[in-house]
């Protein structure tokens, strides 16, 4: 292209407006609150209180502060907002920007968006209706949101005669409810919005209430501490090429990053140095950027790099993987079910991501939980995702920026969510290749040669399920049963390998993830050298298993060894789903992390119906129709 159509900005940092979201049950009256608040707070246009008024009477109603924001026709017809409105005002010498979103539940997307961006919130909550289960459900999703400071006003309280008892127990409800998700409300305000008590100054109606005012308490709310502290993590939006210089352009979304810093593109693991960061007409050109600005850079050597990527430093990376767990807001309205693919938008990554199961349903109301084949339109569920490529992005608690996602049905927007790892392995040292230089030897013992003197073919036996499904008790009698006729034949599990292969591993989710990589190398070298290898491990990660096979190739063969979890805590040989129950043991399969069962396993052997003799013979049918050599 000829020139640079992208206006990067590098300019200093200034001071930003603190971004508050207005939300609550539709007819509590947001509208009316931001009305009232912008005149007391002397932020209306010269004439505007008169032109409401003038329309009003003409209407033939009582004077609506509510129409001081909401601009729609629709909206003052049915006297609901449905867009998001953002009004900028002051407050002394702070500025702000004031986000009124929808109530009504028909509208709750916009709500979302609107909070979504927003550092700070208010909710509004009827005095006579008291808490609704739209409250519960706007405090949930700031919640979901990470709005973390936020400032309840009850407002109408003219309609309950300023009464102090119904205000304290509507404070006593919601702080209880707000207190169970892990949220405490900044404020709690009793205000009547029609008549302005409680919104700038203090009510003479209400003198047994001595906090802030509404105005007092946004003054009070803090600004969102910089992102230029956290790990930088930069999303990429597209590659230009200006005269010879391939900019690479996209937005700093924590962090800071200087000419000269070495950087890593995930999950593509491509590195490079900065060469010069690039800014339209700067003179001289600036040598770093921070988070919250739009910027171009060059690299000092030229690699491919596509949009979607997400830029840090070598020394802390986000995470790499294909499947996660997600709390995620329902809005498609068709529902959300297991095995449906959507798409996902994670910053600037799109990926087909399908839904490998639903964990379970949260009731906003009581926050209870509960089974559930399918999500419906306004819900909130856990779910894991899986998707077809390796994705790079940071648990939401680790970063929300990189954390947080929407998904896709057809072209609408039909759900949005927040990353959680808990429970599987970050990928990346499993898909990253560091040795090179390597060279293949050449070996002289071809496969075929092996088999036919061992009148079998190698192989992998994978033994997968939960503990106690009976591995292992498998394991070691199908082994001795082949030695017996005459197989080469090894066992590998837990047992042999953690005393010294893989003695320096833990049990947490990526140290189970490295175990189980090194064993399925193991084990294809052992098939590679003509033996029949049982491996007898919990290998509770789809992602693994199929490491697993693309090592060993066409000789791999997943086995799962199915039993519920029911029958394996009745077995519990070695005690551990007690201990697990109890605390002493975190993230135990079955219990505290989770078991992907194998989508389509070569055998399936049902240790829940079957005696062990039965399942010893159902493995040896198999091994005697994929394995022997019949002699010609």
């Amino acid at each position: 292209m000829s020139n640079l159509s992208t206006d990067f900005s590098i300019a200093g940092a200034v001071a930003m407006p603190l971004r508050v979201a207005i939300v609550g049950h539709v007819d509590h009256g947001k509208s009316t609150v931001v009305g009232r608040l912008l005149h007391e707070t002397g932020n209306l246009p010269e004439g505007k209180v008169e032109a409401v008024a003038d329309m009003c009477a003409r209407r033939g109603m009582s004077f609506e502060w509510a129409f001081v924001t909401d601009a729609l026709q629709v909206e003052r017809d049915q006297g609901v907002t449905v867009d998001v409105s953002h009004i900028r005002f002051r407050i002394g010498a702070r500025g702000f920007v004031l986000i009124d979103a929808p109530g009504h539940h028909e509208f709750l997307k916009n709500m979302i968006t609107g909070a979504a961006s927003s550092d700070a919130a208010l909710l509004i909550i009827d005095a006579a209706e008291g808490v609704r289960e739209q409250s519960r459900r706007h405090g949930y999703l700031l919640h979901l949101l990470g709005v973390s400071q936020v400032a309840v006003a009850v407002n109408k309280m003219d309609l309950v005669d300023y009464s102090a008892d119904a205000f304290a127990a509507i404070e006593r409800e919601f702080r209880g409810y707000l207190g169970q998700i892990g949220v405490t409300p900044s404020f709690l305000i009793p205000v009547s919005a029609r008549d302005g008590d409680n919104i700038a100054a203090p009510s003479t109606r209400m003198p047994w209430y001595d906090g802030p005012s509404l105005a007092d308490a946004l003054s009070q709310f803090q600004a969102p501490l910089p992102a230029s502290g956290q790990p930088l993590r930069l999303s990429v939006q597209d590659v230009y090429r200006f005269d010879n210089r391939r900019i690479i352009a996209g937005r700093l979304e924590s962090g800071r990053v200087e000419v000269g810093d070495e950087i890593m593109f995930s999950p593509s693991n491509k590195a490079g140095r900065v060469k010069s960061i690039e800014a339209w007409g700067a003179s001289p050109a600036p040598t770093s950027a921070e988070a919250g600005q739009s910027i171009g850079f060059t690299l000092e050597d030229q690699i491919f790099v596509e949009r979607g990527e997400l830029v840090s430093h070598l020394d802390a990376l986000p995470t790499e993987t294909n499947v996660f767990r997600a709390r995620l807001f329902w809005l498609g309205h068709r529902p959300l079910t297991e095995d449906q693919t959507y798409m996902m938008k994670l910053g600037t990554t799109e990926s087909s991501v399908r839904i490998q199961k639903i964990e379970h349903v949260i009731d906003t109301g009581d926050l209870s939980e509960r089974a559930a084949d399918r999500v419906d339109r306004n819900a909130v569920a856990e779910v894991t995702l899986r998707s077809r490529a390796m994705l790079a992005l940071d648990p939401f608690a680790d970063n929300p920026r990189t954390g947080r996602f929407v998904l896709v049905d057809g072209y609408d927007v039909a759900g949005g969510g927040i990353v959680n790892m808990e429970g599987y392995p970050n990928q990346r040292a499993s898909v990253t290749i560091k040795s090179t230089n390597i060279t293949a030897v050449e070996n002289r013992v071809s496969g075929e040669m092996r088999a036919t003197r061992n009148a079998h073919h190698g192989g992998v036996l994978w033994f997968t399920g939960l503990s106690g499904a009976g591995k292992s008790t498998l394991a070691v009698e199908i082994e001795q049963r082949l030695f017996r006729k005459g197989y080469h034949a090894y066992v590998l599990d837990g047992d042999n390998v953690r005393r010294g292969l893989n003695a320096n591993l833990g049990f947490s989710p990526d140290d189970r993830a490295e175990n189980i990589r090194r064993v399925g190398e193991v084990a294809a070298l052992m098939a590679d050298a003509g033996l029949i290898v049982i491996t007898a491990f919990i290998s509770p990660y789809r992602s693994d298993r199929e490491r697993a096979r693309t090592a060993a190739g066409e000789g791999f063969h997943e086995i799962y060894i199915k039993a519920d979890l029911v029958t394996c805590e009745n077995r519990d040989p070695k005690g551990l789903y007690k201990k697990a129950r109890s605390g002493e043991i975190d993230e135990f399969t079955g219990i505290s992390a989770p078991y992907e069962e194998p989508e389509s396993a070569d055998l399936i052997v049902d240790t829940s119906d079957l005696s062990i003799d039965e399942c010893v013979d159902v493995v040896l049918r198999h091994v005697a129709r994929h394995f022997e050599i019949t002699p010609a």
